[in-house]
């Protein structure tokens, strides 16, 4: 099992869209995929067509025993998509309470880790979409990735938020001592807008090593794929958007094969 968080501290970047086309892609090839959704917004749970406000059973569940994961729940919880090989962990807004529930709670930021270790054998990749601020979902996203996938707005507001998501990355990696490799991807790309390609030039500057060399241009398609409640690659997969992204997964495969992780 490949396991990619894909997270900013700033909304509006991508992130949902990054999960979705990079899962269904990775779905065509014949992996075996699970997303999960730890964002008590459920963006990604409504893309499949669920409400995170009506759920009765969501990934909010697994954090309800004290910091154990119960045998058999995460199994429990993986809910079909309309997506072949493509599985999801719903997200409800209950979500929103963990801060405030968990507090004094040992063993917290380990529960995503934990639940992904029962399902081990039965998927290739697992891809965790995250909430825009740092905390106890956050914390168990960056803990149980093998690889973090950073989108940023190529906007000069969206920079300044990587600058805090990256400095959040450091603290948390420190403290586990153990470093995660990271791809920041530009989104939203206009090469039609002064302020976008300044933005993407100044990205190549700051983050030589980390940056991915292409961007993700901006596409209605995604959002029309989401209305259709379709992964991008199924509602259109020759837009310039999906390609983007193809080119994107084949990056970060030969990224993972020349780094040697190897899911254990």
């Amino acid at each position: 099992m490949r396991i990619w968080a894909v997270a900013n501290q700033k909304g509006g970047v991508g992130k949902t869209t990054t999960v979705t086309a990079l899962a269904g892609l990775l779905a065509g090839e014949g992996k075996r995929v699970l997303v999960m959704d730890l964002d008590p917004h459920g963006s990604l749970t409504s893309w499949f067509g669920y409400d995170p406000d009506t759920l009765s059973h969501s990934a909010f569940d697994l954090f309800q025993h004290q910091g154990k994961v119960p045998d058999g729940l995460p199994a429990q919880l993986v809910t079909e998509t309309r997506c072949r090989n493509l599985s999801l962990i719903p997200a409800s807004t209950a979500l929103a309470t963990l801060e405030r529930k968990m507090v004094g709670v040992e063993g917290m930021g380990l529960i995503v880790s934990r639940a992904l270790t029962q399902l081990w054998d039965d998927f290739d990749y697992v891809l965790l979409d995250n909430t825009p601020s740092l905390g106890v979902l956050m914390v168990n996203a960056l803990a149980a990735a093998q690889h973090l996938i950073v989108p940023v707005q190529t906007e000069f507001l969206a920079i300044k938020g990587l600058e805090r998501m990256l400095h959040t990355l450091e603290m948390i990696t420190r403290s586990q001592r153990n470093r995660l490799e990271y791809t920041i991807v530009p989104t939203l790309f206009d090469r039609r807008t002064q302020a976008s390609v300044k933005s993407l030039n100044l990205l190549r500057k700051t983050y030589p090593d980390e940056l991915w060399r292409f961007a993700i241009p901006v596409d209605t398609k995604f959002r029309d794929a989401s209305e259709a409640g379709k992964v991008p690659s199924d509602f259109d997969p020759e837009t310039h958007g999906v390609r983007a992204y193809r080119r994107l997964l084949a990056d970060l495969q030969d990224q993972m094969a020349r780094s040697g992780k190897r899911a254990s």
